[in-house]
């Protein structure tokens, strides 16, 4: 069997290294794990939504919210199962090609929240190589810690959507409390976004 490189990166490390300025993004993460380190990222902020339930939907919303925010730099947060479930949205990220979003799978090789069994990344599949072939042109995996700043750079300058896996070792997400209330979220996230949109079209 094919197995994948061994992966040296904590997921408790990566997003504020990657997005050292959160306050800046939009973000929309996945489950479990993602959301968990994304909202640790934000504080649980306005400018986040998480997800609960919907394995895969993660990127498309992510999509959509890129597509209809285009002076908003939109990130979205998942996993490499939860890519793996939803694989068909990165074709369409490719075809309507939001020069705004950014998509961050924290791939490692497991599906821990239904009890840590092996996904398929740990062998022959390759995600980055996946999102080539639906077209997306701006792609990168990392593996090891000194590789972040490249990947920072990546995502400041490469030009959008960009598709960065990051190998992660098999550890624990951040120890955040995120909350739970999607509607509140929905509301909390809908006021950030208008609020902001409406701040920004004063200004012009």
């Amino acid at each position: 069997m094919v197995k994948a490189p061994k992966a040296n990166i904590d997921r408790r490390d990566i997003l504020p290294q990657l997005f050292p300025k959160p306050e800046d993004w939009l973000f929309v993460s996945g489950l479990a794990g993602a959301s968990c380190d994304a909202a640790a990222l934000t504080g649980n902020g306005p400018n986040l939504y998480t997800m609960a339930g919907t394995m895969g939907a993660a990127v498309p919303m992510g999509l959509g919210l890129a597509l209809s925010a285009p002076d908003r730099d939109v990130a979205v947060i998942n996993g490499d199962g939860e890519m793996l479930m939803g694989i068909g949205s990165l074709v369409t990220v490719a075809t309507a090609q939001p020069q705004n979003m950014t998509i961050v799978c924290q791939d490692n090789s497991m599906h821990r929240e239904t009890g840590n069994q092996t996904g398929h990344t740990a062998g022959a599949t390759n995600l980055e190589t996946i999102a080539q072939g639906a077209g997306i042109i701006s792609t990168m995996t990392i593996f090891e810690p000194d590789e972040i700043p490249a990947a920072q750079a990546f995502l400041a300058d490469a030009p959008g959507p960009r598709f960065l896996v990051v190998r992660i070792l098999p550890t624990m997400p951040c120890d955040f409390k995120r909350n739970f209330n999607m509607a509140e979220c929905r509301v909390n996230f809908r006021r950030h976004f208008l609020e902001n949109n409406n701040s920004s079209d004063n200004r012009n």
